[in-house]
């Protein structure tokens, strides 16, 4: 399959990419500063990335994390800036790709988990309770056999490890990238995956 990663330089997107590939799949990276260019704030900048590449199987969605923002402290700017890119950005995407998306295949976005409710993290629960309602409603709306899925990873050992944490409270990168890879070739649709 011929299949877009947005945010291919991160630690997901990256690891993601290069599973899809040992796969046997065609790989596309999009990022910020990739050979394909993608700013998820920017509507007309996810339109011309996903018209920037032809005969499109899947496209996957890394990019846009949330930042932990503290709830009293933060301007409302800062609380609400994941809002435009991760939740609006790859809610247009969706609707953007599933018109240039090949019969049959799937798009996938990334939402997020904690076990437990983590300091700074109400915006971010925010964000991914309403990609994943998103996702399990619009999933019934795609057109032409396509599929609509999310993965929910919470802590990614490596971004623990770069953060100074012990990265064995979070799960590998690896693991959270063959989530991608089963919701691309598997049947789900509407289906938020939550690699352990």
């Amino acid at each position: 399959m011929k299949i877009l990663v947005i945010g291919a330089t991160g630690t997901i997107g990256s690891t993601a990419a290069a599973v899809l590939e040992s796969g046997g799949h065609e790989v596309v990276r999009a990022s910020r500063n990739g050979p394909v260019t993608v700013d998820m704030t920017d509507p007309a900048s996810i339109e011309a990335a996903l018209m920037s590449v032809s005969d499109l199987d899947a496209v996957v969605c890394c990019a846009a994390s949330g930042r932990l923002t503290p709830l009293a402290s933060a301007s409302d700017e800062d609380f609400t800036a994941g809002l435009h890119g991760k939740l609006l950005g790859q809610v247009t995407l969706v609707r953007r790709a599933l018109h240039l998306v090949r019969d049959g295949g799937s798009i996938t976005l990334t939402s997020g988990v904690f076990d437990e409710p983590t300091p700074g993290g109400a915006f971010g629960a925010l964000v991914n309770a309403g990609l994943g309602a998103f996702v399990e409603a619009a999933a019934i709306e795609m057109p032409r056999g396509l599929r609509l899925n999310a993965v929910s990873p919470g802590w990614v050992s490596e971004t623990l490890k770069a953060m100074g944490e012990d990265g064995s409270q979070g799960t590998p990168a690896t693991e959270v990238a063959h989530a991608y890879l089963r919701a691309i070739e598997g049947t789900m649709r509407g289906q938020i995956l939550i690699p352990r």
